[in-house]
């Protein structure tokens, strides 16, 4: 080959050769969906799935009567329609706190004491498993949070405040890292939460089963640990506030498909 003919083609391939590299995004996506068909949530899905029908606690009854918001017992689409107002509590409730109702009223469990164990400890991995379970019900469906009640548009409004409020030693908010696009901290991609970020994306992606601490995490433990990277005290469990930034995000996630529990780093 002429020397100009192998100049021209080293240049080609020169030019080429940035077209053909992987973004980091990219490289997680792939990454993820090589072990999606072993995702570890399917074993909490199938813990949460015997948990569901056993009965258990002081009054010796299964869950199977629990009113998630689609009626007792029912599980397939209450998901996508958590957080939501509840009559029998007159409050909005996620589906943690929905859980630990149940968990009180049917079979008779001290929810605050629940409440106060670690996560991923005693009757909280229970709950997980749980979360897990009900959440694989509506994969696939989309989210479709209620916003008719008046509790409902006020908590949406607390949620939307609490995710601006700037505070801690560092005037953190959740919006310093979920309020634009083509944020990302190290590797990790950071979605535009203030609206629709897509299916799959943001609160359509949790529950999730974390690769990096080996655990699933309901979202309860998701915002507990964005509320440590703030240096914010930790919010209470199935407390307003925790509630409220659901809400908050799932009505913003109106549309998108729900893939929880998902895979993440």
């Amino acid at each position: 080959m002429k020397p100009s003919l192998i100049a021209c083609a080293l240049l080609s391939a020169a030019m080429a050769a940035p077209a053909q590299q992987k973004s980091a995004a990219d490289g997680i996506a792939e990454y993820r969906k090589m072990l999606e068909d072993g995702n570890p949530a399917e074993l909490y899905e199938a813990k949460g799935e015997g948990l569901w029908k056993q009965p258990r606690g002081p009054k010796n009854a299964s869950l199977e009567q629990c009113d998630l918001g689609k009626g007792p017992g029912k599980v397939k689409g209450a998901f996508v329609e958590l957080p939501r107002y509840f009559a029998d509590t007159q409050r909005v409730q996620d589906l943690e706190s929905r859980l630990l109702t149940c968990m009180q009223t049917l079979q008779g469990f001290n929810v605050d004491e629940i409440a106060t164990t670690p996560f991923g400890k005693g009757e909280q991995s229970n709950i997980e498993a749980l979360v897990a379970y009900v959440s694989a019900e509506s994969r696939g469906m989309k989210m479709n949070l209620p916003q008719g009640h008046a509790e409902e548009k006020k908590t949406f409004e607390l949620g939307k405040r609490a995710f601006f409020y700037r505070a801690g030693p560092y005037d953190f908010s959740c919006a310093s890292c979920h309020s634009e696009e083509g944020k990302r901290i190290r590797m990790q991609d950071l979605p535009d939460l203030t609206k629709n970020p897509g299916d799959g994306v943001g609160y359509a992606a949790w529950p999730a089963y974390r690769v990096s601490s080996g655990q699933l995490w309901g979202m309860q433990r998701r915002l507990n640990d964005c509320f440590r990277q703030q240096r914010f005290p930790y919010p209470g469990y199935a407390s307003d506030v925790t509630i409220a930034l659901s809400a908050y995000m799932g009505v913003n996630a109106k549309g998108a498909e729900s893939i929880a529990p998902a895979l993440k780093r």
